[in-house]
C-alpha cells in the first residue's frame, strides 16, 4: 500500500525560482546590463551547475552591493508568492488517509523551514530532510532514503512529488513512485523516467494516484 507522500520544496510547494531569477533580472535592468534569462533557466534544479550570475558586469563591479540589491528584490517578490495549486489538497488527502508526509530538499533547513513556517505548513510534515542532513544531495537518492528510513518504509510504499530532472531522478533512484510537475523554470528538463508527468499538482488527485500506483505494487 501507499503509506507516504514525500515532497520537494523549491518550485513545487512554493515558486521560489521565478522570484530568484526575476530579482537578478531586475538588478541587471537597473544597471543597464543585458540579462541572459535562458542561462539562468538552465541552472535551475542542478546543484552542481557552475554559473556566474554577474558575468555580464564589469570585472570592477561591486558584487557585494549587487548581491544586496538582489536579495532585497528577491525577498519582496518571494513574500507575494502563493502556495502552488494542488499542494494543500494533497496534504489534506494525506492527513485524511493517515499517510506519512515528508519533505526532501536540496536547500538548507534555514531556507525551507522558515518558508514552511511562514506559510503555516511546517507542522504538516512528519519529517523534513534537507541538504545538510545527508552526504550527497539530489540527484543522489540519499535524501529520499533518509525520509523513507525515518518512516520505516520501502520506496514503493511512497509517492514523490518533484518539479526538476535532478529531483525526480533522485526519487526514482530511491525506488519511489514519482510524479513530476515542472514549472516555467524546469519545463525543458528530461522527465522520461518519471511515473506520471502533469502540468500542475492540481491535476493529480490523491485517490487517482493511489489507485494508479497500488495496481502496480510488487506482491
Amino acid at each position: 500500500m501507499i503509506r507516504a507522500l514525500i515532497f520537494d520544496f523549491d518550485g513545487l510547494i512554493l515558486d521560489t525560482e521565478t522570484p530568484l531569477i526575476d530579482a537578478y533580472a531586475a538588478v541587471h535592468a537597473t544597471h543597464g546590463v543585458p540579462f541572459d534569462r535562458s542561462a539562468f533557466l538552465r541552472s535551475v534544479g542542478h546543484a552542481d551547475y557552475a554559473f556566474d550570475p554577474w558575468h555580464g558586469f564589469s570585472p570592477h563591479a561591486d558584487r557585494a552591493a549587487l548581491e544586496t540589491e538582489r536579495r532585497a528584490s528577491k525577498d519582496a517578490l518571494m513574500l507575494r508568492q502563493p502556495i502552488l495549486p494542488g499542494v494543500v489538497a494533497l496534504f489534506d488527502g494525506a492527513r485524511d488517509r493517515g499517510l506519512h508526509l515528508g519533505l526532501a530538499s536540496n536547500s538548507p533547513h534555514s531556507w525551507v523551514d522558515s518558508h514552511l513556517k511562514r506559510l503555516g505548513l511546517f507542522e504538516r510534515f512528519g519529517f523534513i530532510a534537507c541538504r545538510e542532513d545527508v552526504p550527497s544531495p539530489k540527484p543522489e537518492p540519499d535524501l529520499y532514503k533518509l525520509v523513507l528510513n525515518r518512516f520505516g518504509l520501502r520506496g514503493h510504499e511512497a509517492i514523490a512529488f518533484e518539479d526538476s530532472h535532478t529531483g525526480s531522478l533522485a526519487a526514482k533512484r530511491a525506488n519511489l513512485w514519482t510524479v513530476a510537475a515542472p514549472n516555467e523554470s524546469t519545463a525543458h528538463h528530461d522527465f522520461t523516467h518519471v511515473d506520471l508527468l502533469v502540468q500542475s499538482l492540481a491535476e493529480a488527485p490523491l485517490p487517482d494516484l493511489i489507485r494508479q500506483f497500488e495496481r502496480n505494487l510488487p506482491v
